[in-house]
C-alpha cells in the first residue's frame, strides 16, 4: 500500500480517511510576528490550544486528515504545528513545499540559479526536494506536496521560475502538486499549460480555488486535463456564497466530475492578515468560513442537490487517496 507523509511520518494513503484537501493551521509570518505580535497580539500558548481545540473538534466530525499548504510566503513553520497535532492524535496533517508568491522570487532566491550572479542549478528545486525526500530544516517531517501560485498577474517571472521549479520537483520525485489560481482571471489553464510543456502528469495536480467560479464550461475544461477541481473555500463567501459553491458542485457531479473534485475551506486556526483582530474580523467577515462548514452544513446542503453519499465519499476520501498514491 502507498504511504503518504505527515506530521507524525508516514501512514497508508487507506489511512487518510475523510481528508479536507486544503486547510491551514496558522498563517503567521515570522518578520511580522517577532517584530509586532509578541506581547501584542501573539501568544503562543493560548494560540496552541486554540489549535488543538479547533482540530479536535473536526477530527470528532469524522475527518482524518487535514492537508495544508502552508509554505514560504505563508508562515510555514513546522515545529509549531507539530505541538497542535501532538495534542489531536485523531488527525494527520500532510505540509508541503514551495514557495506562495504573487509575482516576485524572494530575494534569497533572486540571484542564485542558473545564468543569474551566483550561476549553478536552480537552489528553489533543491530545497523543495530536499524538504520532501529529506525532511524540511531539522524537524524530520517529509513534507508530502508541492505548492505555488498563478495569480491575476500570471507568469511574472519570479512566478514562472517557481513553477518551473514546482515542476521539476515533481518529476524528479513524484509528488503531487496544489497551484493556487485565480478563478476569476481564469489562471488555471495558464498553470496547467506550463505543468504540461514541464512533464508533469496532470492527474497529481489540484487546481487550487476553481470553486471560487461557477462557469461549468471553465470548469470542465480545467477538469478535462485530467487535474483535479479545488473546491476548496467553502465559507469564505466573499468569493462565491456557499449555495453558488453547492449548486456548482452538484451540477459537475451529475455530468460525471465527481472523480475530479475535492473539498476543503482554506481557512486557518489563525491567520495574522487581520493582526489581533482575526478572533473578531472572522465571524464578522466570513462566520462560515470555518473547518466544520462542511460537515455541518455543506454535505447535507448536496444531499439536497442530489448529490449521493458514493460522491460525497468520492470527493472526501478516493480522490485524496488517489492523489498522495
Amino acid at each position: 500500500m502507498p504511504t503518504v507523509e505527515t506530521l507524525r511520518g508516514p501512514v497508508d494513503v487507506a489511512e487518510l480517511g475523510q481528508t479536507l484537501m486544503h486547510e491551514h493551521i496558522f498563517v503567521v509570518t515570522a518578520e511580522h510576528l517577532d517584530n509586532y505580535g509578541r506581547g501584542a497580539w501573539w501568544d503562543e500558548e493560548f494560540r496552541v490550544a486554540d489549535a488543538v481545540t479547533k482540530l479536535n473538534a473536526v477530527a470528532a466530525k469524522g475527518v482524518r486528515t487535514i492537508v495544508d499548504p502552508t509554505v514560504w510566503g505563508l508562515g510555514r513553520y513546522i515545529p509549531r504545528i507539530q505541538r497542535v497535532a501532538e495534542q489531536v492524535p485523531g488527525l494527520n496533517v500532510v505540509v508541503a513545499t514551495g514557495i506562495y508568491s504573487f509575482e516576485e522570487l524572494p530575494h534569497a532566491y533572486a540571484f542564485r540559479g542558473p545564468g543569474l550572479f551566483l550561476d549553478g542549478p536552480d537552489p528553489l528545486i533543491d530545497d523543495f526536494v530536499r524538504d520532501l525526500t529529506t525532511g524540511i530544516a531539522d524537524t524530520g517531517v517529509k513534507a508530502a506536496f508541492l505548492k505555488c501560485v498563478v495569480e491575476e498577474k500570471g507568469l511574472t517571472p519570479g512566478v514562472e521560475r517557481i513553477c518551473r521549479a514546482v515542476a521539476t520537483a515533481h518529476v524528479r520525485t513524484g509528488a503531487p502538486i496544489t497551484v493556487h489560481t485565480n478563478s476569476f482571471a481564469r489562471t488555471g489553464p495558464i498553470a496547467l499549460d506550463l505543468f504540461a510543456k514541464e512533464g508533469v502528469n496532470l492527474e497529481k495536480v489540484v487546481v487550487g480555488h476553481a470553486g471560487d467560479s461557477n462557469d461549468l464550461d471553465y470548469l470542465m475544461r480545467l477538469a478535462d486535463t485530467g487535474a483535479t477541481l479545488g473546491m476548496d473555500r467553502f465559507g469564505l463567501d466573499i468569493y462565491n456564497p456557499t449555495a453558488q459553491r453547492v449548486a456548482t458542485v452538484a451540477a459537475l457531479c451529475q455530468r460525471g466530475y465527481a472523480d475530479r473534485m475535492v473539498l476543503s475551506h482554506d481557512t486557518a486556526c489563525f491567520m495574522d492578515y487581520f493582526g489581533g483582530a482575526w478572533d473578531d474580523a472572522r465571524p464578522t467577515l466570513a462566520p462560515n468560513w470555518r473547518y466544520d462548514h462542511i460537515h455541518d452544513d455543506v454535505l447535507a446542503a448536496l444531499l439536497d442537490s442530489g448529490v449521493t453519499d458514493d460522491q460525497i465519499e468520492q470527493m472526501l476520501v478516493f480522490n485524496p487517496k488517489r492523489y498522495f498514491s
